[in-house]
């Protein structure tokens, strides 16, 4: 391994910052990881006007790698090598990227001499994530004239961090897709269990009603025969419905319209509870898709079940309301509501609520206060969303925006583009986003940075007091912005206005990694900060590795010292720079 010579070509023909973006952006075309890694070596190559190139991966164990992809290379793609072999050999060995004058002078190289490309020069880089060294990308000189450059190494290294981001969030989507089976068994699963505990928590209600007027008739000196009669019919049904909700898919609906049978739910809730109830539809009905109606219904059962059993209500209104985008169910009653903040686990049905409108892409709202009743809301989309799939792992995330309508956007954005990054609540007020955030402990919170400037309170600092490794990236959502006001401790990336649902996702699943990830344009406005001290060795050997990505524990790994050593060498090199944060210090490049 040589150290690289001068180019060959003028720095102002070299691919820029800007042309390494726009290269990177480009991985999101494709979620599939075979394309996504063709696309990779295909991006790579090109970036440094080259032609010929291979892309392999590490295998599981660490033992060896495999030649996953070959760009006129002869690299032999598709067999497997032991580590002590080849660039990528010494690549994965050394974890940093190496270049060669000469690719005979690679230990273990793979090219037979005589080859077109044995006698050019060679780069290999890591790519690198958050568990290790992950791949590696090769790329031979265009001629036997050219010579790579530690520009081309630094440009190499950047794209491939950019690369094992749009790798990662790839298996995301693969996983998500060989998942698919097992989640829809235990969707199944999971909605036989909520349907037999309606059909029993219903009908079990009744009956105590029917053996509740047997008392009173036994009190009053009556005939308890009638009564006993219906307690006996009710738990007959009880047995019938849960016998069908166990071992076959109840179709709730039965042919009438949604809104009627919503209608025939409110009238049993007033024979069973004595309340007084209203019924309303707001906005124009539309098709809804009959799974979707089908679990709308079972919400407002389990609702009015709940009213009937505990709230002691003498008014429950019901509303159904047709959205653009959703169809809405409104339980409201004047019962004796309950305390959410006690800390007492919500009971069954209740879980089966959320659980129902998570199955199909929807929320659910609920609010009691003890005394003055409960309010239920469920907003689901007219049809069940193929991407939600129970277990599959994705990043929880919170949106803080003080615009509604920039919130809905940036949740649709997310929803139907990233599979990957689950939404978790989306808050528009400083301190309600404090208590959300402490109370759903999400992976990432995307902060809009108007919010955060105008907050009665120090919102960033409040965020971090409750979680002190929480990743925060600051959404620009202002024409004049100045960049260094949000390069602070915890903000792992600050993501333009311009930036479409790929790159969301992608800056998100960065931050939840532990990576940045800085876009060009922002790049640009923070590439003139001035430098202080000259670093010691050391330090220089910590801050090449806080480049590559690498969290405190692998430095120390790297470097075979304390996770102290390297905090403490982190916050000499973050003083000498003037930097007030690893953001800030990452993103200068």
């Amino acid at each position: 391994m040589d150290a690289a010579p001068e180019a060959r070509r003028e720095p102002g023909d070299r691919a820029s910052l800007e042309t390494l973006s726009r290269v990177a952006s480009n991985l999101a075309i494709d979620t599939r990881l075979e394309p996504l890694l063709e696309l990779v070596l295909g991006s790579a190559v090109a970036l440094l006007g080259c032609e010929s190139g291979s892309l392999s991966l590490v295998s599981p164990e660490n033992t060896g790698y495999r030649k996953v992809v070959d760009l006129a290379a002869g690299c032999q793609a598709g067999r497997e090598f032991p580590l002590s072999e080849g660039v990528t050999g010494i690549v994965v060995r050394t974890r940093r990227a190496v270049t060669f004058r000469h690719y005979a002078d690679v230990p273990g190289g793979h090219l037979a001499p005589g080859s077109e490309l044995f006698d050019r020069a060679v780069v290999g880089a890591p790519v690198l994530t958050r568990s290790g060294v992950t791949g590696a990308l090769v790329v031979f000189a265009a001629d036997a004239q050219r010579l790579f450059t530690d520009e081309d190494v630094e440009l190499l290294q950047r794209f491939a961090t950019h690369a094992a981001i749009a790798m990662t969030n790839a298996r995301l989507h693969a996983e998500a897709e060989a998942k698919a089976q097992t989640a829809a068994v235990l969707a199944e699963r999971e909605r036989a269990m909520l349907d037999l505990h309606d059909a029993l928590g219903r009908g079990l209600a009744t009956v105590l009603v029917r053996l509740r007027d047997a008392e009173q008739a036994v009190a009053a000196g009556g005939d308890v025969a009638e009564a006993l009669r219906d307690a006996r019919r009710s738990a007959e049904a009880v047995l019938a419905d849960s016998q069908r909700a166990a071992w076959a898919r109840v179709e709730v609906l039965d042919g009438q319209p949604l809104s009627e049978a919503m209608r025939l739910e409110l009238e049993w809730t007033q024979a069973i509870a004595g309340a007084q109830t209203s019924f309303r539809i707001f906005g124009d009905p539309q098709p809804v898709e009959p799974e979707v109606a089908a679990q709308l219904l079972r919400i407002v059962q389990e609702s009015l079940t709940n009213v009937a059993q505990h709230a002691a209500a003498t008014q429950v209104r019901l509303g159904l309301v047709y959205l653009s985008d959703t169809v809405a169910v409104i339980v409201e009653d004047d019962g004796c509501g309950f305390d959410r903040s006690s800390g007492r686990p919500v009971g069954r049905g209740l879980a089966g609520l959320v659980a129902r409108a998570t199955q199909l892409g929807g929320v659910v709202q609920l609010d009691s206060t003890p005394g003055w009743g409960t309010r239920v809301r469920a907003d689901l989309p007219y049809r069940a969303s193929p991407d939600v799939l129970l277990g599959t792992p994705r990043q929880r995330l919170v949106i803080v925006h003080d615009q509604p309508a920039m919130r809905a956007g940036l949740v649709g954005l997310l929803s139907h583009r990233e599979p990957g990054v689950q939404v978790v609540a989306e808050i528009g007020e400083a301190v309600a986003a404090v208590e959300a955030i402490a109370l759903l402990a999400p992976d990432v919170v995307l902060l809009g940075s108007r919010v955060a400037r105008e907050a009665d309170i120090d919102l960033i600092s409040a965020l971090h007091s409750t979680d002190p490794d929480l990743p925060l990236i600051v959404y620009l959502d202002e024409p004049t912005n100045p960049m260094l006001e949000w390069v602070m401790p915890g903000v792992r990336g600050i993501v333009p206005r311009e930036a479409d649902a790929t790159e969301l996702g992608r800056a998100v699943v960065a931050a939840a990694q532990g990576d940045v990830l800085v876009f060009s344009g922002i790049l640009r406005q923070l590439g003139d900060v001035p430098l202080g001290d000259p670093l010691t060795a050391r330090e220089r050997e910590v801050l090449a590795l806080l480049r590559e990505g690498l969290a405190d524990k692998q430095i120390a790994t790297r470097l075979s010292i304390s996770v102290k050593t390297v905090e403490k060498h982190v916050g000499a090199v973050l003083r000498k720079n003037r930097a007030r944060s690893r953001t800030e210090l990452v993103a200068r490049g």
